[in-house]
């Protein structure tokens, strides 16, 4: 038994190394697909921002240059024609996070849509004009003195967005980089030719717009005082200053008068826009705006936008109702040269970040970053899926080993009971054949002086004989029964025949040792049974009883027949030491032996109440033991009738 423990041990052992390497490895892969798809749903959240950045920039970047301007001409419209429009931008507009449309005139002057001149400002722009005109100074001082855009490098933004990509895993079914491009920019990146009419053209160049009005409803030769012709359709315009100012940065001009009005005699011109990009005016405001070069003088035109509004615009619209909200934050930040300007941050509270995820914007916005932190990752299907099935894995092995172990002791304990019953039936075999031989011989030596020993010995050798055959019959019906060779020849009866067999087969033996048999029977109906067995299954209760209640003051042995519930109810009850709790079950095993001091100095083999549930089974009942409430146990027979 030593040596099964010691295997089974082994055998748990490895069993358990690679079960938990296939544990932990299943474990990391499961966490990698967690992080995986957090980090795709991250960048699915990234992109629909960038979408929403990307349709600002196209949109500024559509509208007409002269669009800016209180009243403008539209590009479809003939010049001389009658008729102005005001610009769509001339209302507030419907962004909370945009104060307002301007435009930045070469000499610094402020022009919006909202006014049609600094005279002329509508009551309820008052204040949005006031705030646009101080933009405006500011940014006349920063575009002298600001250093090329302190944006992010289109490489280490490029760099960000690769190592996003790089994590995601929808690579294990499609080859991203080969359908989608990564952009430094939203909107155009470069420099471009457009082509205006000469009424854009000198709505562009007037700066009073009711000049303009004026002079457009004026004949097409007419032009402004020192007008500079514009560079007709086909030629570039010469850009000598524009590449002085881009050393200095955002394009500078000496401060001056607002160059002349164009002219008019040509039906086509042309101007450079550059790609959007932004300066701060402050921590609050951004400038976002594209140049327009155009007769080697400078525009710049754009909107002012609102930090923290536009922060929260992107919360609002992008994170706070999505139910990632729920397990990870979202940090929204402008940095403006190395420095947090502004930062908005919700969702849930994360103490220790497990999981991050950083998006640097393109250009213009190139100063907005967004991280995705989680401290504790949604767990995958998966992961409930592998817990059950490991739980599941781990109860049938223990189960099985447990199966096994319980099983090789019941052999184990099996073969040493069947060498115990060995060594009994050597025991109870030899006794009476010596005392048989013993009486024998003194018979023969004549040491029976007189009749009344002689019936004596005699009436020894037969109680001896009868013992040894009893125990011979035992061990052959044990052996059919384990063959299942034994048949049974069921009829029908009541066990008044029994008992009355019964008790002329044991009275001397009762006489003997001194016991009382009381048989208590009640009437019942005839039920099939096997004759021979019936006899044999009593008598080994009455001897059983009689064997371990030798001890015992009180020496009676009550057999009871009853029916009851459709059976027949068959018991013999003694006035012994009882039976131990923890044994009442297992009395009824093969060879099995109560291990106690009285079974030690008591004969026996173990069979007897083995061959009595054996015999019971057989003929379709069941027998129990339980201790009285007083002394001894009764063993309760049930045959169904």
């Amino acid at each position: 038994m030593k040596r099964l423990k010691i295997l089974i041990l082994v055998f748990c052992l490895a069993l358990s190394i690679p079960m938990a390497y296939f544990v932990l490895r299943t474990y990391w892969s499961l966490e990698q697909e967690e992080v995986a798809e957090l980090r795709y749903f991250g960048v699915t959240l990234f992109d629909q921002m960038e979408e929403e950045l990307a349709y600002l920039v196209l949109k500024e970047e559509g509208r007409p240059v002269d669009q800016y301007r209180y009243i403008y001409i539209p590009a479809d419209q003939i010049p001389g024609s009658e008729g102005l429009s005001r610009s769509p931008l001339s209302t507030p507009p419907k962004e909370s996070y945009i104060l307002g449309y301007m435009q930045n005139n070469p000499d610094g002057s402020l022009q919006t849509p909202l006014a049609e001149n600094k005279e002329d400002i509508p009551p309820e722009h008052n204040a949005v004009v006031a705030q646009l005109d101080e933009v405006n100074e500011v940014f006349n001082l920063k575009k002298t003195t600001v250093p090329e855009s302190v944006e992010a490098k289109p490489a280490e933004m490029l760099a960000k967005r690769e190592s996003e990509k790089d994590a995601t895993f929808a690579d294990k079914y499609l080859d991203i980089s080969r359908s989608k491009k990564q952009r430094a920019y939203l909107g155009r990146s470069g420099k471009r030719v457009e082509e205006i009419t000469p009424g854009q053209a000198l709505n562009l160049a007037q700066r009073d717009q009711k000049a303009a009005s004026s002079e457009w409803q004026q004949e097409e030769g007419i032009q402004a005082e020192g007008d500079v012709p514009l560079v007709p359709s086909g030629r570039r315009p010469a850009r000598a200053p524009i590449k002085d100012e881009e050393e200095k940065g955002y394009g500078a001009e000496p401060a001056g008068t607002l160059p002349p009005a164009p002219s008019l005699d040509t039906e086509k011109f042309q101007i450079e826009v550059d790609p959007m990009q932004s300066v701060f005016i402050n921590d609050q405001q951004i400038f976002i705006f594209r140049r327009i070069v155009i007769n080697n003088q400078i525009y710049r035109q754009g909107f002012v936008l609102l930090v923290k509004e536009f922060l929260n615009h992107l919360v609002d619209e992008y994170f706070v109702n999505q139910p990632m909200a729920q397990f990870t934050s979202l940090r929204l930040s402008v940095m403006d040269q190395g420095r947090e300007s502004a930062v908005v941050q919700t969702g849930a509270v994360v103490e220790q970040s497990d999981f991050s995820l950083d998006r640097t914007f393109p250009r213009p916005f190139s100063f907005l970053r967004a991280t995705i932190a989680c401290d504790q990752l949604p767990p995958s299907v998966g992961r409930r899926t592998l817990n059950i099935m490991m739980a599941v894995l781990a109860f049938v092995i223990l189960l099985g080993l447990f199966g096994i172990y319980q099983s090789a002791r019941a052999v184990v304990a099996l073969s040493d009971r069947r060498s115990r019953f060995v060594s009994s039936v050597t025991h109870e075999l030899k006794t009476p054949l010596t005392n048989i031989r013993m009486y024998i011989e003194m018979l023969e030596q004549g040491i029976a002086r007189d009749h009344a020993r002689e019936e004596e010995y005699f009436r020894i050798l037969g109680s001896e004989s009868s013992r040894l055959s009893r125990l011979i019959n035992n061990v052959l019906e044990f052996s059919k029964l384990e063959k299942k060779q034994r048949h049974l020849n069921l009829q029908e009866g009541t066990l008044e025949e029994v008992v009355q067999e019964i008790n002329e087969v044991m009275q001397e033996k009762l006489r003997q040792e001194g016991f009382v048999l009381e048989v208590e029977m009640e009437q019942v109906r005839p039920f099939k049974y096997d004759r021979e067995a019936m006899i044999q299954v009593l008598i080994n209760l009455i001897d059983n009883s009689m064997k371990f209640g030798k001890s015992s003051p009180t020496r009676e042995i009550t057999l009871r027949v009853w029916a009851e519930d459709g059976s027949v109810n068959i018991s013999v009850s003694d006035t012994g030491p009882g039976i131990p709790r923890h044994s009442l079950k297992k009395i009824f095993d093969d060879f099995y032996r109560v291990d106690d001091d009285l079974t030690r100095t008591t004969g026996g083999t173990g069979i007897g109440l083995a061959l009595v549930k054996k015999l019971i089974t057989a003929m379709a009942g069941s027998v129990k033991a339980t201790n009285n409430d007083g002394p001894g146990c009764t063993i309760t027979i049930s045959l169904p009738i």
